[in-house]
C-alpha cells in the first residue's frame, strides 16, 4: 500500500504518503491564496525525498471538507486527476475528521475551522475517530449553548474564544492525519467513500443582479 493524502479546504497544502504503516513523507505549508501554485510541487518533492516514483501510488486520499470553494476544489480536482491518470481508487474523508484524529483527544469536544464571514465550520465528536453531529457552518454565538465547556480544536476556535474558551491547535489539518486515519480504516476492512465535495454554503463569487448577455447581432 502506497497512500497519497492531500487536503486544501483549510489555508493549509497539505501532502503526505503512508506505507500502510506509518507515514514515510509529509508536507504543510499556510498559504490561503496559493494552493493551485503549491499542491503539485509539493506532491513532487515528497516522492523525491520518499525516494518513491507516483505509479507505485495505490490509491489517493483527500480532504472533502468542508471549506471555501476555490481552495476545496483545488484539492479534489488535483486527486481525481491523479486516480483517473493512475487508474487508483480516491477516497474522500472529512477535513474536520483529520484535524480531530491528530488531536487525540479521548472525550467530547469540538472541531471548528474558519468560514470566514464571521462563520466557523465545525463538528461535535466522542473522540478522536468518532464525529457525532454532521459538518455545520454558523456563527459561534449561535451555537455556543451547544458547545459550552467542550474542549475545542482548529484555527475557528482560536479565533473565537468568547465561544471556545478551551481551544487549541492543530489549527490546520495536516495530510499526514488524513493518511494515518484512512490506512486505519482501510485496514479494518471499511469501505472509504469515493470524494463529495462539502461546500455547505453558496461559492463568494456571484453573477451580478440584472446581468446582461451580450451576444453579437
Amino acid at each position: 500500500m502506497l497512500l497519497l493524502a492531500l487536503d486544501t479546504a483549510t489555508p493549509a497544502v497539505t501532502v503526505a504518503l503512508h506505507d500502510g504503516t506509518d507515514v514515510i513523507a509529509s508536507s504543510s505549508q499556510v498559504d490561503a491564496r496559493r494552493h493551485g501554485e503549491l499542491l503539485l510541487p509539493a506532491v513532487d518533492r515528497l516522492l523525491a525525498e520518499a525516494g518513491r516514483r507516483l505509479d507505485a501510488v495505490t490509491a489517493i486520499v483527500v480532504g472533502v471538507g468542508p471549506g471555501p470553494y476555490t481552495g476545496l476544489r483545488v484539492g479534489l480536482m488535483t486527486a481525481d486527476t491523479f486516480g483517473l491518470a493512475l487508474g487508483v481508487p480516491v477516497h474522500g474523508l472529512c477535513t474536520l475528521d483529520g484535524l480531530a484524529y491528530a488531536s487525540d483527544i479521548d472525550g467530547p469536544f469540538v472541531v471548528a475551522t474558519d468560514a470566514r464571514r464571521k462563520e466557523v465550520y465545525w463538528a461535535r465528536y466522542d473522540d478522536s475517530r468518532t464525529r457525532v453531529t454532521e459538518p455545520a457552518v454558523d456563527r459561534p454565538a449561535d451555537i455556543a449553548e451547544r458547545v459550552a465547556g467542550l474542549p475545542a480544536v482548529g484555527a475557528g476556535a482560536l479565533l473565537y474564544p468568547d465561544t471556545f474558551p478551551n481551544a487549541h491547535g492543530p489549527e490546520h489539518v495536516s495530510a499526514a492525519a488524513l493518511a494515518s486515519l484512512a490506512a486505519e480504516r482501510l485496514a479494518a476492512g471499511e469501505e472509504l467513500p469515493a470524494p463529495r465535495p462539502l461546500y455547505l454554503r453558496r461559492p463568494d463569487a456571484q453573477v451580478p443582479k440584472n446581468y446582461k448577455v451580450v451576444t453579437p447581432k
